[in-house]
């Protein structure tokens, strides 16, 4: 299956969240849509049982600081539901698309789709000002093309779409893997992480941020000339997506 048939090329797409109001002072980033009920459907089901669990787990941030805010203290006002319910679902989308393009990579025909998908798994992760974003492959064209990460970018902007779930123990854990106070020093983690990899040193594990790990085997295919091996690296990408998948139902 091509990797174009699955619409991929997330900057052309309508989110389907467009009506879901922002949290005040943040524009909502709407590059990444759906199509078809079901995956409209999922998406809702995720929303309902994460807002659940944020609010099970406080609903705000305590007193860790990510990137250059510090979180406001749970003494205050828990956010509104929809405030709530809008960065559960952009989430929540983005690992959707996150989980598409690692069935592509997974799936792929040739060594060159696996690579294309590959490198749209770890820029949707990375966004604009992560380390690796970009045209990886040297193809002529960004596959994965966001305005907002999953993840914040080196210097904590854009701010990532995981943060304002960091009241969520198992995103901040699963997700994050930190503080986020520093974010080039958690960067720079994940690539030391990925320079000292081989084949019989595994270091994904010590990273514990899970959608970093994506982009560790994302980067792997991306060296690799073996089409089984892109197939191995998805295969480990796509337990990590389940786990940051899971991290919204703590």
């Amino acid at each position: 299956m091509p990797y174009n048939s699955v619409n991929m090329n997330v900057a052309r797409r309508e989110r389907r969240l467009a009506s879901l109001p922002a949290r005040p002072g943040r524009t909502v980033d709407r590059s990444i849509g759906r199509n078809g009920n079901t995956r409209a459907l999922t998406t809702r089901a995720w929303i309902a049982a994460a807002a659940i669990g944020l609010a099970a787990c406080g609903g705000a941030p305590t007193a860790d600081t990510v990137g250059d805010a510090e979180a406001p203290s749970t003494t205050q006002d828990h956010p509104s539901t929809t405030a709530v319910d809008a960065d559960i679902a952009l989430f929540a989308e983005r690992m959707t698309v996150v989980d598409e393009a690692v069935s592509v990579w997974r799936e792929a025909l040739s060594l060159e789709e696996a690579q294309a998908a590959a490198e749209a798994a770890a820029n949707l992760i990375e966004g604009p000002n992560g380390p690796g974003y970009g045209d990886r492959n040297d193809d002529g064209a960004v596959a994965g093309e966001v305005s907002n990460g999953l993840l914040p970018g080196l210097d904590g902007t854009p701010r990532g779409l995981a943060i304002p779930l960091a009241a969520n123990g198992c995103v901040r854990r699963d997700v994050l893997g930190g503080s986020w106070s520093d974010p080039g020093a958690e960067w720079n983690a994940m690539l030391d992480a990925i320079d000292d990899w081989r084949p019989d040193n595994n270091t994904m594990p010590t990273l514990p941020s899970h959608p970093m790990r994506i982009v560790g085997w994302a980067t792997f295919t991306l060296d690799s000339d073996s089409l089984d091996e892109a197939h191995e690296y998805a295969g480990h990408a796509k337990l990590h997506v389940d786990i940051s998948i899971r991290a919204l139902n703590c």
